[in-house]
């Protein structure tokens, strides 16, 4: 998911199973029975404590990653190779006090919401092109909310 505030700024996540610098937008799986949207609307309250807040798009495509081959062993019992997923733009309509990151089964460590620019260069480097390729399909979404059209 890629939730954004008032001030167009990204919600991101420091992971708590690392030590390294790891930040990332929210994601999730999907169970069974879920819409890809509702699973977004659940897996945001689940990751940031709160679903206060709407669907703005979605994107027209799945998105894969591969996780680096040191990496397999480390993750999800070694049972995944890496992630297909469906990219949600949400406008969070909460306020920072609304956001409890240990709510559920803590993911992140600590948050913050950065830049559009800021986000590729401080998600951790595998999933860059994923999330550059994310946020040019919402760029057109994006712009005419930093217009303010």
């Amino acid at each position: 998911m890629m939730i954004i505030n008032d001030k167009n700024m990204v919600f991101v996540g420091k992971r708590v199973d690392t030590r390294v610098e790891a930040w990332q937008m929210p994601q999730g799986g999907i169970d069974l029975g879920e819409t890809p949207s509702s699973a977004a609307m659940r897996e945001m309250a689940e990751e940031i404590g709160s679903d206060k807040g709407y669907i703005l798009a979605e994107s027209k495509y799945w998105y894969s990653y591969d996780l680096p081959k040191f990496l397999i062993p480390k993750l999800w019992n070694g049972s995944f190779r890496g992630q297909k997923q469906r990219w949600f733009l949400i406008r969070f309509t909460g306020s920072d006090h609304d956001i409890n990151i240990n709510a559920y089964n803590p993911e992140f460590s600590e948050w913050r919401w950065v830049s559009f620019a800021e986000l590729p260069i401080i998600i951790i480097p595998f999933k860059r092109k994923l999330y550059q390729a994310v946020i040019d399909e919402f760029s057109e979404v994006l712009s005419s909310l930093l217009l303010g059209a």
